[in-house]
């Protein structure tokens, strides 16, 4: 099974190919110098730049793996959420491959993707050893949210965001702070050398019984914080800012997604999506987590968007009996409530609160 795996919901494109669940081709191509002057995605300029982008790196995708167009089993793009833009350049491109090669097309779930992050493997790899069932901390630039995963398909919404994602959170804060685009790791950089202890911005712990998460006001403290206290030219006390800053964040993400796990009585947590690839996010799960929980994340090229998930996801519905897919459209809104049933006697995708 061959799968080509097209990812395009934001401002990566990406093609990947997936042979027998192992990533022979993963590549993408970003746009931080399309953005970056901007401090955040523009939604035009990414649809120009896929379009730009696209055909060039489905080419070197095939090329690097080594496989003709015709070798291919199916073709799989991400139907959404994401920007609509992005996700209309993906799938016109999937839909004019998958008709022209008579292969099936499968539409997969951006969030259903990051889901399977922890099961891609290159040549030589040894699998992870990640196994369903596990909780999933899935945080990016537009979604933060902790799911419930009992097996392929069948997800429980245990918690999300109730305002900005936290990939957001850290890329306004950047922004305040000054700092390069994308924010997270330029927080991340700067941070290196400073007190996380320095200022102790405020952690939104919401309701203690329930898995949301909250960011806007911790922009407002750190906002109100450089309003009174500009570093300047203080490097250290730039440095202690974006480290406070960056640990108030992470401490969150972490201590509700440890929580959620012991809510749920699952002992395997998955941390994946952009963020996922902080170091301090990373070390934090660590160092609270063991030897209780065991934390699985992918290498940090699986963590941002990429093709490579997007074909997984699709294997592994094809297994299952998923067929071609003609009237294919983008939902850049789309719930994982919605999404199709696994077929061949597994059970409906479920979420619930």
């Amino acid at each position: 099974m061959t799968i080509l795996g097209i990812e395009s919901s934001c401002d990566e494109t990406s093609a990947a190919i997936v042979e027998e669940g192992v990533v022979l081709s993963n590549v993408v191509q970003g746009q931080v110098e399309v953005h970056a002057e901007y401090g955040g995605v523009v939604p035009e300029l990414a649809s120009r730049a896929h379009i730009h982008n696209i055909y060039p790196v489905v080419s070197e995708a095939l090329q690097r793996a080594g496989r003709q167009a015709a070798q291919l089993t199916a073709i799989a793009v991400t139907a959404g959420p994401g920007l609509i833009g992005g996700l209309l350049v993906g799938l016109s491109v999937a839909k004019g491959l998958a008709l022209a090669l008579q292969k099936p097309l499968l539409g997969i779930h951006h969030m259903e993707g990051h889901l399977m992050s922890p099961f891609l493997r290159r040549v030589g790899e040894a699998e992870s050893g990640c196994t369903f069932p596990f909780v999933a901390l899935l945080v990016s630039g537009g979604h933060s949210l902790l799911l419930h995963a009992e097996a392929f398909g069948v997800y429980t919404l245990l918690g999300q965001t109730r305002d900005d994602a936290a990939g957001e959170a850290f890329d306004k804060g950047a922004r305040l702070l000054g700092l390069s685009y994308p924010g997270g790791p330029a927080i991340a950089a700067l941070a290196e050398g400073g007190d996380r202890q320095a200022i102790r911005f405020p952690r939104a712990w919401l309701d203690r019984q329930r898995f949301d998460f909250s960011f806007s006001g911790l922009k407002t403290a750190l906002r109100t914080h450089l309003l009174s206290h500009p570093p300047g030219d203080d490097r250290q006390a730039a440095r202690d800012i974006a480290a406070s800053y960056q640990e108030a964040l992470v401490e969150v993400l972490v201590e509700k997604s440890l929580a959620a796990c012991r809510a749920v009585g699952c002992r395997r947590l998955l941390v994946a999506g952009g963020v996922g690839a902080n170091q301090r996010l990373r070390q934090l799960l660590q160092e609270r987590a063991s030897p209780r929980i065991a934390v699985f994340a992918p290498p940090l090229s699986f963590c941002t968007d990429n093709g490579a998930m997007i074909a997984l996801a699709a294997a592994e519905r094809l297994q299952r009996g998923a067929r071609h897919d003609a009237a294919l459209t983008v939902r850049p809104r789309w719930p994982l409530s919605e999404l199709p049933p696994v077929p061949v006697g597994q059970q409906k995708v479920t979420l619930v609160r």
